[in-house]
């Protein structure tokens, strides 16, 4: 006996059950995007290694443990995108929209790959939403993103979820404050996690985003105490339109984000609701990254959410999501010569804009109409060879049990009038 193939481990079968949540949350997040302007833009699932490498950082866990990284059929190395900001950023550069006038701001949103230990909340295959604001270094593009994750969630429906903001300063002040870090975690180096021990060497910012050694960060320098005067300015700017549009918010010193581009503002978004992984959305600027990627300093900032935890929360919060109407008419076929007058009369209805389910199954009235009734619909077109011999069909309401024969020429006429009535 063959086996039967399961789905890799860490992928997720969305089926039609819950896909109406999905649909809730893309239909409010493209009527969101187009409030404020953003234009959607779709990139590539697998782009050139060198970009990961290159903008995510070497010595991030990303690229060193979590990428599905492999040689194509022409000897280049490619890898299953981990995120999407560089591979915007990346188009935006080599199709020319620097020529388009600033700023550009755009969304995507689509699947993204990384090699995790799959847990709730956390696949190998997950889904994002994001927006970039690309080549303003304004204070304002940052409140506009923050403000707009805010709005997101409002729009959701989503509950019990914190702001959290810092700044991570700039290529001009970040060095003093790595010295700092290192003086500190030197004399914990022993008791610290490999990793950590690894960080210290290529990146020591990285330890205050370790989830092991939390205790150890406890004591460590604010990054705040170090931001030279332009990184200080900007971020109270941006504390400062954030009270002003009366939106709550922590300051968190240790909160770094977990990848090498980012400057100055960075904020996540969590919440309690989810256990360990608590976080919905997190971004900030990343003014630095189309210089990493051999084009010009070009400012942007954005954010990135994930689809799944969303999603969790809403089943959590048990939000009572409109469902989508169904089928609304059933064509029951009975014999198979009057097939074709079946798609026929489909075709007339679906003109009119009104769903319609043909029945393609050979099996008896009874178990047609349980059917047509499992997938909601609410007129079920009745018909054999007779019937069609008197050019009349019988229309049953599915909702009271009422039927009505009717003539067939008018079906379509009669069947928008009944739905407009119902």
């Amino acid at each position: 006996m063959i086996e039967i193939i399961n789905r890799p481990k860490g992928t997720q079968d969305i089926l039609p059950d819950e896909i109406e949540l999905w649909h809730y949350i893309e239909e409010t997040i493209r009527s969101l995007t187009q409030l404020y302007s953003f234009s959607e833009i779709r990139t590539p699932i697998f782009e050139a290694t060198e970009l990961f490498e290159r903008s995510v950082g070497e010595t991030t866990d990303v690229v060193q443990k979590e990428m599905y990284t492999f040689m194509d059929k022409g000897g280049r190395s490619v890898t299953l995108r981990p995120e999407a900001t560089a591979c915007i950023v990346r188009a935006y550069m080599e199709n020319g929209m620097i020529n388009q006038g600033a700023p550009r701001k755009l969304y995507y949103m689509g699947p993204m790959f990384r090699y995790e230990r799959p847990q709730a909340g956390r696949l190998r295959q997950f889904h994002q939403f994001g927006i970039e604001t690309i080549g303003s270094a304004h204070p304002t593009a940052d409140f506009e993103v923050i403000e707009f994750s805010v709005a997101l969630l409002r729009q959701l429906k989503l509950e019990e979820t914190k702001l959290t903001i810092n700044s991570i300063g700039c290529q001009k002040c970040r060095p003093q404050y790595r010295e700092a870090l290192k003086a500190y975690y030197l004399e914990k180096l022993n008791n610290l996690c490999e990793d950590c021990q690894r960080r210290y060497e290529v990146n020591v910012l990285r330890l205050l985003d370790c989830k092991v050694d939390k205790e150890a960060t406890a004591g460590a320098p604010s990054i705040l105490d170090y931001l030279c005067d332009e990184c200080a300015e900007h971020f109270d700017q941006v504390k400062d339109l954030l009270v002003k549009a009366s939106i709550e918010y922590e300051i968190d010193p240790r909160l770094v984000r977990g990848l090498d581009y980012y400057t100055r503002t960075a904020f996540e978004i969590n919440t309690a609701a989810l256990g360990g992984q608590s976080q919905i959305l997190g971004g900030g600027r990343y003014d630095g990254l189309g210089e990493f990627l051999g084009g010009k300093p070009i400012p942007a900032v954005g954010f990135a959410a994930g689809l799944e935890r969303i999603v969790m929360l809403l089943k959590k919060q048990r939000l009572d999501i409109e469902a989508e109407e169904g089928m609304l008419v059933s064509i029951l076929p009975l014999g198979d010569a009057v097939f074709h007058h079946a798609f026929d009369f489909a075709s007339r209805i679906r003109r009119r804009g009104i769903p319609v389910f043909v029945d393609v199954m050979n099996r008896n009235l009874s178990n047609r109409l349980k059917h047509a009734g499992r997938i909601g619909t609410r007129l079920a077109v009745v018909f054999g060879d007779n019937e069609l011999e008197a050019s009349i069909v019988t229309v049953k309401n599915m909702i009271d049990g009422s039927q009505a024969q009717v003539d067939a020429a008018y079906l379509e006429d009669y069947i928008e009038e009944k739905l407009e009535l119902s």
